[in-house]
């Protein structure tokens, strides 16, 4: 019973949507933001199960061996009733943030670019073929939507801690979101799905992770110089620390809970210790 409540909370994206809600927590939170929290975070959230939801509804044929694709094929209808409760609440949402209704339709459109590919018809299926950029793209999509989003809508807090936060934040995502393609790899070239991580050989793949992971420690430890305290910076580098110590075991360990629990979970990981230790 424990394990199919997990299963469902975890496979229904319910897990991931609360890791978004906690990661726009935490921008709120270090950079002292300013408008309707509460109903952004609802939008976030339900959003999120939409559009997750509607992704693993078009992508049940990814592989016939994990744990994932298993329990989307035998909850299908599921996936299309979160997706409609998403969108529902999502729209109403929108609406209540209308006046930024330009920044809003960004994320709404760069969300629905991520998924576009899997509908194989007419446009959508000639996107696949030429999404080289997917890994980057959905780095830049959460860290619009947890970190560029708020900051734009409560638009007072346009400073050099909030690009640099933005960037730290992206970096991160990018550096696990390689794991994500690197496992995924084989699967993308034979549907055709362009991706430097489908161009790149080992070594390349191994030097672009560093690289991201350099750049987050960069960014992240840079913030100490715009009023950021010594243990924030350090509750922040922990997510990328252990996302480095997870990384050659991610490569021979494709399992679904380390995927979608530990590896996800490291995007919203800092956001659990700043929130309740940190107070800047």
């Amino acid at each position: 019973m424990l394990k199919y409540l997990f299963d469902w909370f975890l496979f229904s994206s319910c897990f991931i949507a609360g890791c978004a809600l906690l990661m726009v927590v935490q921008t709120n939170q270090l950079l002292s933001l300013h408008y309707d929290i509460y109903g952004y975070l609802v939008f976030v959230f339900f959003s999120t199960l939409c559009s997750y939801n509607f992704h693993w509804y078009l992508s049940a044929d990814a592989t016939s061996e994990n744990e994932r694709v298993r329990w989307t094929l035998h909850h299908k209808q599921l996936h299309l009733v979160l997706t409609a409760i998403g969108g529902i609440v999502s729209i109403w949402y929108f609406f209540h943030f209308v006046e930024h209704w330009i920044w809003l339709g960004g994320a709404v459109l760069l969300t629905f670019l991520y998924s576009a590919p899997k509908l194989q018809f007419g446009p959508f299926a000639w996107l696949s073929k030429i999404a080289v950029g997917k890994t980057l793209f959905l780095a830049f999509v959460w860290m619009y939507v947890t970190t560029f989003l708020p900051i734009a809508i409560d638009d007072h807090h346009w400073h050099a801690a909030s690009f640099l936060f933005c960037t730290s934040r992206f970096l991160l995502i990018y550096a696990i979101c390689i794991i994500f393609d690197y496992r995924d790899r084989d699967y993308d070239k034979k549907a055709g799905i362009r991706s430097m991580i489908t161009y790149f050989n080992e070594r390349g793949i191994n030097n672009l992770f560093a690289l991201s992971l350099v750049g987050f420690a960069v960014s992240t430890i840079a913030l100490y110089f715009y009023g950021f305290s010594a243990l924030t910076i350090v509750l922040l580098l922990v997510s990328g620390v252990i996302t480095a110590a997870l990384y050659p075991v991610a490569k021979k360990n494709f399992s679904d809970y380390l995927y979608y629990f530990v590896l996800d979970g490291l995007m919203m990981f800092s956001s659990l210790l700043t929130i309740f230790v940190s107070n800047k």
